[in-house]
């Protein structure tokens, strides 16, 4: 195993340069589709990676930026409460993280396998990435998120969209290398200049932006409203929070749920999130593409993420680089949140089956069932929808509901270390 940590600082630079490289196209879709402004993102994910690894001592090779699951909930809070109070709901899941991290750290992860079990936690993730669905077809096929406007000619939308798709396809299962971390990039460049080619992009926004710009920083405002609906979102990418935190520790070899312990990692991105919401800018998480890299490039030097980190933060006040991103036509990205989309609400698949969640027990069905429809059906009760009415109904149910519990594995929240 080779030793990174005592690199010299431009190859730490370039090492950071590459890491931010492979979370980039992830970084940047999300404000992109939820409105937010991406300079605002990139500033937000440099100074949350910077808060994490303050907070648990520079000891874990991670990088956070924008949360996919906070996706649809951001569109509907947007809505219905307008911006500055869909931020001030998404600090009070920051601060929903802080006091899960010192809940953890008082009593331990026990709690938190008996509260969030897979048969809960599954199907929340599977809402997810189903709600999403009908938003990536809109944008591939030339319409806005909400399929009120039709913005591109369906026939020239739908071929951008497919042909982003399958180069995103391509790179993810057939490349090799970094380039397998990156499908995303491939697919927005690919999509663009067909785009271009089409006469569909407007560089108009580019020319005239300066160079250096403030990022357009938002302050949040704070409503029962739009805390109460956000609040419930904030469970699965926690659940989603630990599982990273464990598979950074298997690449490395090193037990971070012990040192520096997980109440310190959930405080990192809670204290993150909260920040960067704060600033008007998305919730973050931690970057499963970034553990990829570490493993691929088998740097587990930390510092490289606080390259990332500062990088990020420098781009955030170049104008014409948040032009550029602003310019990216709607059917490049429906393309591609068709297969990221899916690919959320396969993990939430993926997590009842690796667990072996029965579901021909009537409580799992029930569960299950119930959980879907209300979550992907938009379900509302008092001030909650959606996605967050649906983790309430799960929770709820796996609670009272008579039979016999499932648990997460052990393995899930210790590490192996042969």
């Amino acid at each position: 195993m080779q030793d990174h940590t005592n690199d010299p600082v431009w190859k730490q630079a370039i090492a950071g340069s590459q890491m931010l490289l492979v979370a980039f196209g992830a970084l940047v879709l999300m404000p992109l589709i939820t409105g937010l402004d991406p300079n605002v993102a990139l500033f937000t994910a440099g100074l949350g990676t910077l808060i994490f690894h303050v907070v648990t001592g520079g000891q874990i090779p991670i990088f956070l930026a924008s949360s996919f699951a906070f996706i649809a909930p951001v569109i509907a809070s947007k809505g219905r409460f307008g911006m500055e109070e869909t931020l001030g709901g998404l600090m009070a899941a920051g601060i929903l993280y802080i006091i899960l991290s010192g809940l953890v750290r008082l009593r331990g992860t026990g709690f938190v396998r008996r509260l969030l079990p897979p048969v809960v936690i599954g199907p929340v993730i599977m809402t997810i990435g189903l709600g999403l669905a009908p938003v990536a077809v809109h944008m591939a096929s030339g319409r806005t998120g909400d399929g009120a406007t039709q913005l591109i000619p369906y026939d020239t939308a739908i071929w951008i969209a497919m042909i982003s798709l399958a180069v995103t396809i391509i790179m993810s299962v057939w490349s090799k290398g970094i380039f397998r971390l990156i499908p995303i990039m491939f697919g927005v460049i690919t999509g663009y200049i067909l785009s271009a080619v089409a006469g569909i992009v407007d560089t108009t926004p580019i020319q005239e932006a300066a160079w250096f710009a403030v990022p357009n920083f938002v302050a949040p405002s704070f409503s029962w409203g739009a805390v109460l609906f956000m609040i419930p979102v904030a469970i699965a990418p926690a659940i989603e929070h630990i599982g990273d935190v464990l598979a950074i520790g298997n690449v490395t070899r090193k037990n971070y749920i012990e040192k520096p312990g997980l109440h310190r990692t959930l405080l990192g991105d809670g204290l993150a999130t909260s920040a960067a919401s704060l600033l008007g800018g998305p919730p973050n998480t931690t970057y499963s593409e970034v553990t990829g890299a570490v493993m691929l490039t088998k740097n587990f030097n930390p510092k490289v993420m606080w390259w990332a980190a500062c990088i990020a933060i420098v781009l955030a006040f170049v104008g014409k680089f948040g032009a550029a991103l602003q310019t990216i036509p709607v059917p490049v990205m429906g393309g591609i949140l068709c297969l990221l989309f899916g690919s959320i609400a396969v993990v939430g698949l993926n997590t009842l089956i690796r667990h072996q969640v029965d579901l021909s027990q009537s409580r799992n069905l029930v569960i299950v069932g119930v959980t879907l429809v209300f979550g992907i059906g938009g379900m509302v009760l008092g001030n909650m929808e959606g996605i967050a009415l649906c983790a309430v109904a799960a929770i709820i149910l796996n609670l009272v509901l008579p039979g016999s519990h499932e648990a997460w594995g052990k393995a899930i929240y210790e590490q192996k270390t042969d």
